[in-house]
């Protein structure tokens, strides 16, 4: 794949630094941005800003003779037929003008190879493993594992498209007290059912769903033993149907109870030993993960000589490891912020980076309906289901309101907003986007592109299309580098916005062949950028609405 123009950019900038003997100085990466004004050119970059204290210079003064070393560089470099100006604006930021045959390029790049000409080879095959939900086999899934869902999918449909090689798994924590609670649970639920009177424990699991699992396993004559198994394995079936009806399908379902079996865990507390990072104190053995910037020791196995939480996710990230994988996601929710530096020490303590493990800490949901809170699920009791809100709004609209903030910042989430079905509706306003295009494009015949001339595309509303268009790459960029995936909701609205003022303010049939065989190449290109970024985000593209 070609280097995109923003690497050649950035190229050219490294270039005249070195040129001007300004890039030792420049220890931060050069970044270029898309300018938040148009009126600022297509690129912008703020490296004079950075290099100023260094310097001791006003950043105007610094860009001004960057730019003289940039135009010599664009000179000698196949950008000089692409680049109309640079200048200095603002506080001293660089922005670059690019000519309008740049943008026509990229327009019929994008309706000639379709879906690749959107591609980056950022990935280069490095192998992922994505890690999310992974909710305890106790009860149906809630909104928070919902929004986790949707945003670990997403992520890794996006890395997917960018060439990395990606894994979803689900760590299935099938084992441990959880599990025997669960299981106690549906045997007092079962006892009732045969008409003996109780006392419910608080601390036991509540809903209707236990005693539909307690009815079953009366009819199955399953034994009290073996009650929590039968039940973890009852609520997982209705989680992976829940997910498959959420669009989410995991490549591996990992057993905690399995990992246990294989002498894996154990395995690892002796190399730990053998590096030396184990010691026993009171009676417990403890990780010296403060060796690696925690703040204090973990105990990994009590003086009970019962093991804690971290005892077998230690072994199973070094399993990930040991299965291939370059690069670690975690999903985890905002209980298990405290956690990180801990799982860190342990990757580190094997020899690997911290940065080959990225956890990304999605935050809460709350459910709303016109614009009120609501606190209990009317069904259950407890929560809000992702089934209930599938069955209310369907997985087009959950998807989409589930990655429409980052996923750092509480999600407000109301219904009825998502069955609306009008501008109001986020989800709704893209997928008419494209159904319209679809519309216009149905009641043509098909073009002639090798006569196509784009370069009647003069309106400003055109051209604007067209960049809007060519910051795909752009979004899908920072959704890599910020593990993110929230920025192609936002970027879809826009691309929307743009489209539907270009048509509402120009018609794109009866306008003469030459002009009206380019506008409908213009909103062809619109189309396959808007289902591209549709598809990766896991919402349907709808022909007609």
């Amino acid at each position: 794949m070609q280097k995109n123009i923003q690497e050649e950019l950035i190229a050219l900038v490294v270039r005249a630094l070195r040129k001007g003997e300004l890039d030792k100085l420049a220890q931060e990466e050069i970044i270029l941005d898309l300018p938040t004004d148009e009126r600022f050119g297509d690129f912008t970059t703020n490296i004079a800003l950075k290099l100023s204290k260094t310097l001791k210079n006003s950043p105007r003064n610094i860009a001004a003779v960057l730019i003289e070393l940039i135009q010599e560089e664009i000179l000698k470099s196949e950008l000089k037929s692409l680049i109309a100006q640079v200048k200095v604006e603002g506080a001293g930021f660089i922005n670059f003008y690019l000519n309008a045959d740049y943008f026509y390029n990229q327009l019929s790049k994008i309706i000639t190879q379709s879906e690749d000409a959107l591609r980056q080879d950022l990935g280069k095959g490095k192998k992922v493993l994505i890690e999310f939900v992974s909710a305890n086999p106790t009860g149906s899934l809630s909104v928070a594992h919902a929004r986790q869902a949707a945003v670990g999918d997403c992520l890794a449909s996006i890395l997917e498209f960018l060439n990395f090689s990606v894994q979803r798994e689900y760590y299935l924590n099938d084992e441990g007290n959880q599990i025997n609670i669960l299981g106690k649970s549906v045997q007092l639920r079962r006892e009732e059912l045969t008409g003996k009177e109780i006392e419910f424990p608080e601390n036991y699991y509540q809903g209707d769903y236990i005693f539909d699992i307690a009815t079953e396993a009366h009819k199955k004559k399953i034994s009290d033993a073996d009650l929590g198994d039968f039940a973890a394995d009852y609520i997982l079936k209705i989680i992976k149907q829940e997910l498959f009806d959420f669009g989410v399908n995991f490549d591996c379902w990992y057993s905690q109870k399995e990992l246990a079996k294989s002498g894996k865990v154990a395995q690892t507390f002796n190399q730990l030993k053998e590096k030396n990072y184990l010691f026993e104190q009171d009676g417990a053995l403890w990780f010296k993960s403060t060796v690696f910037g925690d703040d204090k020791d973990r105990v990994i196995i009590k003086s009970d000589g019962s093991q804690t939480y971290l005892a077998p996710d230690i072994a199973y990230h070094q399993d990930k490891f040991n299965r291939g994988f370059d690069w670690l996601i975690n999903l985890w929710g905002p209980d298990h912020h405290g956690y990180i530096n801990r799982i860190k020490a342990s990757i580190q303590a094997f020899g690997h980076s911290p940065d080959s493990l990225s956890v990304i800490i999605v935050q809460l949901a709350t459910i709303f309906r016109n614009g009120q809170p609501i606190q209990m699920s009317t069904r259950r009791g407890q929560y809000i289901t992702l089934r209930e809100v599938l069955n209310e709004v369907g997985s087009d609209a959950a998807r989409f309101f589930f990655l429409m903030r980052r996923t750092s910042s509480h999600l407000d989430f109301d219904l009825e907003v998502a069955k609306k079905q009008s501008s109001e509706n986020p989800v709704y306003y893209v997928q008419y986007a494209h159904a319209r295009i679809c519309s216009i494009l149905r009641s043509v015949t098909a073009q002639n592109n090798d006569d196509l001339d784009l370069s009647v595309l003069k309106e400003k509303e055109e051209l604007n299309l067209i960049k809007k268009m060519l910051e795909f790459k752009v979004i899908l960029n920072v959704c890599l580098i910020t593990c993110d995936p929230y920025m192609v909701t936002v970027y879809l609205q826009e691309l929307s916005e743009t489209f539907h003022k270009f048509y509402d303010l120009h018609r794109v049939l009866g306008q003469g062949e030459a002009l009206t065989n380019a506008r409908l190449a213009l909103i062809k290109g619109v189309k396959i950028v808007l289902s591209c970024g549709l598809e990766l985000l896991g919402v349907s593209q709808p022909e007609s609405m």
